[in-house]
Parts: structure tokens; sequence; C-alpha cells
């Protein structure tokens, strides 16, 4: 099957989540300055990041429609980024525990025309309580030291989470609703149909 379209992102999940869906495609690496800026809202930086990395792509290669996406895990107003180091996964974890935090997950398409479009989608994630031999454990098994947030849901952390309101896809940092809604923008005729 010809690719349809190109994923401006390195993320084994973003790829396993658009392969979930049915999208052919094939990866665009790009390199973009991911600081975010001051005063910047978590909502608007995710929108922001997605938005450049799919216009990085389309500047790329132009023929086909480029799909960028960013999350961000935010508690107490602040992102979370990947963990530094074991010191820093495990202080997340620490600020998550016992808590509800957020993830917002941006997602843009720039068309084979040069259109952009973008969308946002929201999760509130609550963890239970952690025992204090759980952060260290988790961490040693090597899942949380590339991830937002110290976590991933789709993995062992699910055990953390005792509930989830919003995407899990957008958690895991591709919202499946959202991406489908803009790749029919551009014609895409997912399950044959037009509408999922």
């Amino acid at each position: 099957m010809q690719p349809s379209i190109y994923l401006a992102s390195a993320s084994p999940r973003r790829r396993e989540l658009l392969a979930q869906i049915g999208v052919s495609f094939d990866v665009l690496e790009v390199a973009l300055d991911e600081a975010q800026r001051p005063e910047e809202a978590p909502e608007i930086y995710v929108v922001r990041l997605a938005l450049a990395k799919a216009q990085a792509g389309y500047a790329q290669r132009g023929d086909r429609p480029v799909l960028g996406a960013d999350t961000a895990v935010v508690v107490d107003d602040a992102i979370l980024g990947k963990p530094r180091d074991r010191a820093d996964g495990l202080a997340m974890l620490a600020r998550l525990a016992g808590r509800t935090h957020h993830v917002y997950t941006g997602v843009a398409l720039v068309t084979a025309e040069g259109e952009a479009h973008s969308r946002l989608s929201v999760s509130s994630v609550t963890f239970r309580p952690l025992t204090d031999a759980e952060p260290p454990a988790y961490w040693d098994s090597g899942e949380p030291a590339d991830k937002a947030g110290g976590y991933a849901i789709q993995g062992r952390a699910a055990m953390f989470i005792a509930r989830l309101e919003g995407s899990y896809s957008g958690v895991m940092g591709l919202p499946l609703f959202e991406t489908a809604e803009l790749l029919e923008t551009c014609g895409m005729a997912l399950l044959g149909t037009g509408r999922l």
C-alpha cells in the first residue's frame, strides 16, 4: 500500500497508534526548538509545537499531507518533560502520586496544498497513592526514562491510574479521534467510508 501521509515524529507510540487506525505513512524526523515560551499556556504550547512539526515536515516533503503532534503532562501548572535522570523521574512520580494531573496533546495536519489544521485533546489522569517501594521499582523497570511525565499509560504505569477522563490515545501521544477528524479534512476515507 502506498503511504498516504508523512508523520513528523520519531515516537514509536505515535507510529503504533496511526497503524492502529489503518493509516499508511512514512516518518519524517524534524528538529525544532521545543522550549516553552514565557507565559505560554500548556494547551497553546502543544498546539504550536504540533503545527511547527507538521510545517517543518511539509517544508522537507510537500507532496503529501504531514501530521505532527506534541504532548505535555501538566501538574501544578508546570509541564513535566522527560526525566533528566533517576532522581528527576522519582520526583515526578512523587508529584503525580495520589493526585489528578492533565495531559494536553496537540495534533496538526498540513495538507498537500499547504493548509494547516489543528486540534487539541485534553485528558485528566488520576494516580492512586504510591507506596515507597513502587516509584523506585517502576524507574528500575526502564519504562519511564524517555516518557513525558515519567510514566507510560500503555505500560506498567497503568496499574497506578485510578481514573482517566478524556483520551487514552491522547495520553499516549496521538489522540485518534482528533487525528481522524484531521485526516478526513484532507479527504482520507478512513475505513473506506469517509467517516469513522
